[in-house]
């Protein structure tokens, strides 16, 4: 035994645990199992249920399993008479004022309170006073409140302070008049705020949308993997009679440990939008109309031939989803490359190709995501974690909590929920700029000199005091990441900002990391649906990347699972190319507006629920799962109709019988990859010019995300639903824009109005403007000069 471990007694065994740990922990590591509510191991002791008294001996009274730290030659009794007569007494007084409603909870038979009381209620009531009654706030669309039910454990609370970051949720009152709720009467909006429905051990907080859907025990758990973000969120998948109604957590302490973001908890609403596409559509007489099967795919194969033969494979451009599973993005670069074409992208919110060539394998972090809590610096470039990657900013959250110091180079300054340790924020082309001030001082606090291939982007450039923090934090040593993310990458300057990370990685012993776009970024590098590399990062014959394939419009497009009308840096470009093309086959989950502009064919594929596929995170790890739902409609996986599609044309590599035997051939091709972050030179860089005038920031917001998250309705009546118009408290007294005001936007001659927000965050002259989104989907680039005014 170590002097950091004690020996005692739990019911006559004799356990080993660690100084200051509490009973109640070791309890459960040696299988004795203590009733509890209020205990929570990722959340801090409260003590308040006191359903877990136990007797220890030599104690003068029970005392809480929760809060009592262990000590050598403690002897504990759990089911002793003493012990039960208190868990028994406990539960008599929470039951109480319990309503008897377990018929029309949804929370019946998975309550807590329920098992509990089953083995520690007593059969008959003694009280006979009045009952409390409690009025239900409204918290949004997300949670229901049945707060009668509540037992003041005080998990909620305790989450939204301490894992959130934010106190959402507080307690009121005292005794039996104990309320929780908000201080002020408004919803809960956290984009974690859902893991309260989790926590809750009885039926006073609930999932909204799925309210009187179901019952526990009819429904059938599944587990599978979320593609919304590049982590890789692992939920349970609670399906009845085939069809998706709510997502639960799955725990995995090296990805999201016991939580889900509200993004992967709701998105399987969406799985069932009007807008969801239930048969194969053919354009006739200039309309989409349903067909079969046979003859959409007969049309499909058949434009896609006659596309290549009359124009040659040049001319047929190819993009798709980042969503997409490993075993789509394989075949889809197979039946591309097979006709010849080497016009294929993911990317479409990227506006910048030039380092393409020296960029790595995949875009990953460079670490596990576990390591990131354990970091003693962190500079984060163009990126809201938050909103892009939300349980990537709770581990940076919890890095920062520890004492890691923090600190951002943004184009705005967001809130992140825990003190930063410096922020530069820099308007426009001014971000490159802005990195360019922790480099020069990173060099002069480590007196090394910084790589020849960024001397015309820091010459004449002046440290000021936030960047020399920045550069002082990331020189001390220890473990340090440099971060590029969505902001950075979709910049039209991406080729500075990143040779500038390098650069600072480098000098600093850093790990260079990126966050990207979509969930299956790190999947469709590898599989090879990049126009300069194909499986295994191998290089290729160069073709157009996604913005050259807008921009010089081609004769026939593939699209699968992308909606380029949201989704491309240009949609208003993007739009244009699209309808001048002669042919347009779409593999869609959804129906929508623009497509009745463009598609001539269209073949609904089902979502991330409805069939086998692989995801591989942004720390590479390749997470496979099953589909956990009846297809939709006549919808088919995407793998099946892109083997089907090669068959047709005649292609090689598409006798796969199943997904798994296109895994298997999708590993063989990419094989061993190296997974270094760190790039090399031999990209041409300029400094950018300064950005004059009002300049777009063109977010893409939370549940815009992808085509999934957009059709969710419950998230799109959250506030991170609602497209805003962000402007800079400068600008808004300039233009005469209050909040909730009514502004004009134009860029290339197009315009739509949007509702405006004064955000003290911002920068002189940056505009946030959505992208993603309906309202903003006829305007220009995601960056670039905008014109205001009010309506």
């Amino acid at each position: 035994m170590s002097d950091d471990t004690v020996k005692f007694e739990i019911n006559g065994q004799t356990v080993e645990g660690r100084k200051g740990q509490m009973l109640i922990e070791v309890a459960d590591e040696y299988g004795h199992r203590i009733p509890r509510f209020c205990y929570h191991r990722k959340l801090s002791v409260a003590a308040n249920c006191r359903m877990c008294l136990v007797e220890v001996e030599k104690a003068p009274k029970p005392l809480p399993a929760c809060a009592t730290p262990v000590g050598d030659g403690m002897k504990v009794f759990t089911q002793s008479p003493k012990a039960l007569s208190a868990q028994k007494n406990t539960m008599e007084f929470l039951l109480i004022n319990h309503p008897l409603d377990c018929p029309i909870c949804d929370q019946g038979g998975e309550c807590e309170l329920q098992d509990l009381a089953l083995g520690f209620g007593r059969g008959i009531s003694r009280y006979t006073e009045s009952k409390r009654v409690v009025s239900d706030p409204e918290l949004g669309p997300l949670i229901s409140t049945d707060m009668t039910r509540c037992i003041h454990c005080t998990r909620c609370v305790r989450f939204t302070e301490e894992v959130a970051g934010f106190k959402e949720l507080g307690a009121t009152g005292r005794g039996e008049h104990m309320r929780i709720g908000t201080y002020i009467q408004r919803t809960v909006d956290h984009e974690l705020s859902g893991n309260v429905i989790d926590l809750c051990p009885v039926g006073a907080l609930n999932n909204k949308p799925f309210r009187f859907r179901g019952r526990s025990w009819e429904m059938t758990q599944h587990a599978t993997v979320t593609p919304h973000d590049p982590v890789g969120t692992n939920i349970y998948a609670h399906t009845l009679r085939g069809d998706f109604l709510r997502a639960v957590p799955r725990e995995n302490e090296g990805i999201n440990e016991t939580w889900i973001a509200d993004r992967d908890r709701f998105s399987c609403e969406g799985i069932y939008s009007d807008e969801r596409l239930r048969q194969p559509l053919l354009r006739r007489d200039g309309e989409l109309q349903p067909v079969s099967w046979e003859e959409a795919l007969e049309a499909a194969a058949t434009g896609l031939r006659d596309a290549v033969q009359q124009h040659g494979g040049e001319q047929l451009g190819a993009l798709a989803s980042p969503t997409a599973s490993l075993e789509e993005l394989y075949l889809f670069q197979s039946l591309v490359r097979g006709l010849g074409s080497a016009n294929l992208d993911h990317r479409l919110g990227q506006a910048d190709f030039r380092s393409d060539a020296i960029e790595p394998a995949f875009p990953g972090l460079g670490m596990k995501l576990s390591e990131v809590e354990d970091l003693d610096a962190a500079l984060v470039v163009g990126s809201n974690t938050r909103k892009e990657a939300p349980m990537l900013a709770h581990r940076l959250r919890k890095a920062a909590l520890k004492g890691a110091e923090v600190g951002f180079v943004n184009p705005a300054d967001y809130e992140f929920l825990f003190r930063q340790h410096a922020t530069l924020v820099r308007h426009g082309a001014e971000l490159v700029s802005g990195l360019a001030e922790v480099a020069v001082a990173l060099a002069s606090e480590s007196g090394k000199s910084l790589p020849a291939s960024v001397k015309a982007l820091v010459d004449g450039v002046e440290a000021g005091d936030e960047a020399r923090k920045l550069a002082a934090a990331l020189n001390r040593g220890g473990r340090s990441l440099v971060l590029l993310g969505p902001l950075a990458r979709s910049h039209e300057h991406w080729s500075e900002l990143l040779a500038l990370g390098d650069a600072i990685a480098e000098l600093s012993g850093a790990v260079l990391g990126y966050l990207a776009e979509g969930g299956n970024v790190a999947g469709a590098c590898l599989a090879g649906v990049l126009p300069h590399r194909g499986p295994g990062a191998a290089e290729r014959e160069v073709g157009l990347n996604a913005r050259e394939m807008f921009a010089q419009a081609r004769k026939a497009y593939l699209l699968m699972g992308c909606e380029p009308e949201r989704e491309a840096w240009d949609s208003a470009q993007a739009m244009d190319a699209l309808e001048q093309a002669g042919f347009v086959l779409s593999l869609s989950s959804f129906r929508t507006p623009e497509m009745e502009r463009y598609a001539s064919v269209v073949l609904p594929v089902g979502s991330y629920a409805e069939s086998f596929g692989t995801l591989v995170n942004l720390e590479g790890r390749w997470q496979s799962s099953g589909g956990v739902i009846n297809p939709v409609g006549e919808s088919r996986p995407a793998w099946k109709v892109l083997r089907v599609l090669g068959n047709l044309l005649e292609l090689e590599g598409f006798e796969q019988m199943d997904a798994e035997a296109v895994l298997a051939d999708a590993h063989a091709a990419i094989g061993e990859v190296v997974t270094d972050m760190r790039v090399s030179g031999g990209v041409k860089l300029n400094k950018p010019a300064v950005s004059k005038g009002l300049w777009r920031l063109g977010e893409v917001p939370l549940y815009a995300a992808d085509a999934l998250v957009r059709r969710a309705e419950p998230l799109q009546r959250t506030l991170d639903g609602v497209a805003r118009l962000r402007i800079s408290a400068a600008d808004a007294g300039r233009l005469g824009v209050e909040d909730d005001s009514r502004v004009e936007v134009r860029q290339n001659g197009r315009s739509c109005v949007l509702t405006a927000a004064v955000d003290d965050g911002l920068p002189e002259g940056s505009v946030v403007v959505p992208a993603g989104t309906a309202e903003t989907a006829a305007l220009g680039p995601r960056h670039g000069s905008i014109e205001l005014s009010k309506v």
